[in-house]
């Protein structure tokens, strides 16, 4: 649950100061180096998110905490495999008992199937990962990163913003799960709280095999994630294809609108705060 002696103290939050790539309330962590620091990684096992447990590593991070729905191994001692199946309360329950401290929380656990739209199972199912999955995770946590003052990074897709018509369900489900995420950095910011969004274009992994299109690597993208979080950007473009599309972003009238919204948190009812008063 979102802490209630946080939410009461949302009445006095000040109005948002400008930081790069968007707003903030009052104090704000950035994450200007993953060395020492704790990361949870969902969806480790493969592509971009075994790259982005590498890249922890690379940089010196403290413990990387694996989250996977299979067997996870890695010769590092730093790394710690959790059983987390996102759609599963009872795993993300014990992967909190898991976690001794967390810095970083990365949701990259998704799911991506081609369709028409014609079977409403397999647009739950994208919603059920995707989105419902991210915010059950990111609440579960939230405690942990109120204390360290930390950073929620969800891996989404440019599908968020337009969808791709081949794959439907998946492009819906990551817009949702964006519209999420800004939602999250709104309520957030005034405990310290960040939440970064990631952005990204076609990238090499299971879901992309079949494309024969330009795709930048797991690797590189995972670099770029954690370089963008050293620049405190919100919103991160990782990849070429994203790149391309960051400057209009960064100036659109949907993020401007997103800030214009987000300064109404300050000053809107207490009772209006809390996104949500269930206990996870």
């Amino acid at each position: 649950v979102y802490p209630s002696d946080s939410i009461a103290r949302w009445v006095n939050v000040s109005r948002p100061r400008a930081s790069r790539g968007g707003f903030w309330f009052g104090k704000g962590f950035v994450v200007s180096e993953i060395a020492d620091k704790a990361v949870l990684i969902t969806g480790a096992n493969r592509g971009i998110g075994r790259a982005l447990v590498d890249e922890a590593l690379h940089r010196g991070a403290r413990r990387v905490y694996a989250g996977t729905r299979d067997r996870f191994t890695a010769p590092d001692e730093r790394v710690v495999p959790v059983a987390l199946d996102v759609t599963n309360r009872a795993q993300i329950h014990d992967a909190v008992g898991a976690v001794e401290s967390l810095d970083v929380l990365i949701n990259n656990a998704g799911i991506a199937r081609y369709d028409d739209l014609n079977d409403p199972s397999v647009l739950e199912r994208h919603l059920a990962v995707n989105l419902f999955g991210t915010h059950a995770v990111t609440r579960a946590f939230l405690p942990m990163l109120m204390r360290s003052s930390g950073a929620v990074v969800n891996n989404l897709s440019i599908n968020a913003l337009a969808p791709l018509p081949l794959i439907p369900a998946y492009s819906i489900s990551k817009a949702a799960a964006f519209n999420l995420t800004m939602s999250l950095r709104a309520f957030l910011a005034p405990e310290g709280v960040r939440v970064h969004a990631v952005l990204t274009g076609p990238v090499d992994t299971d879901m992309t095999r079949e494309l024969d299109i330009p795709k930048s690597t797991p690797r590189s993208v995972a670099s770029a994630i954690f370089d963008a979080l050293a620049r405190d950007e919100q919103d991160i473009f990782p990849d070429p294809v994203s790149q391309s599309l960051a400057r209009g972003w960064t100036s659109s009238p949907t993020k401007a609108l997103e800030r214009q919204f987000a300064e109404l948190v300050a000053a809107a009812p207490m009772a209006h705060r809390s996104p949500t008063r269930s206990t996870p």
